[in-house]
């Protein structure tokens, strides 16, 4: 039986310490087993509300509401945290009852790290060799909302950018989960040239045509959308997005919609996150100079 004293505590630690809750706010919670779109009405709910928590379900087509959902909340400018796929496990001494200080402090050195990034090469020995534009798309995380982000996942602990639209060159080979479709049997090896995906192989021919199916949701899907790498320590691999992107030693990468990101410009209905392990990145600054500040998972 879950202990709901244990995920009570660990529930309000994690509003505290990531979005700043306070005894006058007013919290409005959402859950659901499957939307495809805002019901008549939902929006509404968010009068009078200062914080709101997605507790949603975690289903790929459920991607466009959550996406007309997000920006609406955003619109009126309220603290939230997003948790599609949450469970007992994460908030019962897993990825949401953390030390958030220190995890503050690993998000800082992170984003230091890709300080005046031009770009970064990411390699993993499953195959990954893929080259990133970062020009002036800064790094942040989502430890801890600020006064310009105000969105953070719950479980938090990632830290994240938007690479520039149309410089995304080389291959991406994925062997976590990725969406909410759970891990994937085989490896699968995503095609990238120029911001978009031109090419999706494995040996699996139905995760081969799952991922073209949703590569192929709108015109923006294919379009390169954030990379983020995993700071969380209290996170598992469990094949949950939710939590397995913000692992330690993970990373991962997500085509279609980043508006509502820092300096995302890509507009799609869909925004698929896909997950690799122990990468290495090498960094380009913007003098010339390299660095590699990730080595076979390990932040340098």
């Amino acid at each position: 039986m879950p202990d709901l004293k244990i995920m009570t505590r660990a529930a309000l630690d994690a509003m505290r310490q990531v979005l700043d809750l306070a005894a006058e706010d007013v919290v409005l919670v959402i859950g659901d087993d499957s939307a495809g779109a805002c019901p008549d009405g939902m929006i509404d709910l968010l009068e009078d509300r200062n914080v709101v928590i997605n507790a949603i379900a975690g289903r790929s087509d459920e991607v466009p509401f959550r996406l007309q959902w997000l920006s609406a909340v955003e619109d009126l400018d309220l603290r939230m945290g997003h948790s599609p796929g949450i469970c007992d496990r994460m908030m019962e001494g897993g990825a949401l009852d953390v030390d958030y200080a220190a995890m503050r402090e690993g998000a800082k050195r992170v984003i230091g790290l890709f300080r005046d990034a031009d770009s970064v090469h990411i390699t993993t020995a499953a195959g990954t060799d893929l080259t990133l534009g970062l020009t002036e798309r800064r790094m942040v995380s989502d430890v801890h909302i600020t006064l310009t982000e105000k969105g953070a996942n719950l479980p938090c602990g990632e830290a994240y950018c938007c690479p520039v639209e149309d410089r995304a060159d080389g291959v991406l080979v994925i062997d976590g989960c990725y969406g909410c479709e759970g891990n994937v049997s085989v490896p699968v090896t995503i095609t990238c040239r120029s911001g978009q995906v031109v090419d999706v192989t494995s040996d699996d021919p139905a995760i081969t045509a799952r991922v073209n199916e949703l590569m192929d949701t709108d015109d923006g899907s294919r379009t390169i959308a954030e990379l983020g790498i995993g700071l969380n320590p209290g996170a598992g691999l469990q094949g949950n997005m939710l939590e397995d992107e913000k692992a330690l030693r993970t990373a991962h990468i997500a085509f279609g919609s980043n508006m509502g990101m820092p300096d995302g410009r890509n507009q799609s209905t869909m925004h698929m996150d896909y997950l690799f392990h122990r990468p290495t990145m090498t960094v380009t600054r913007e003098d010339g100079s390299t660095a590699c500040v990730i080595r076979d998972g390990d932040i340098l």
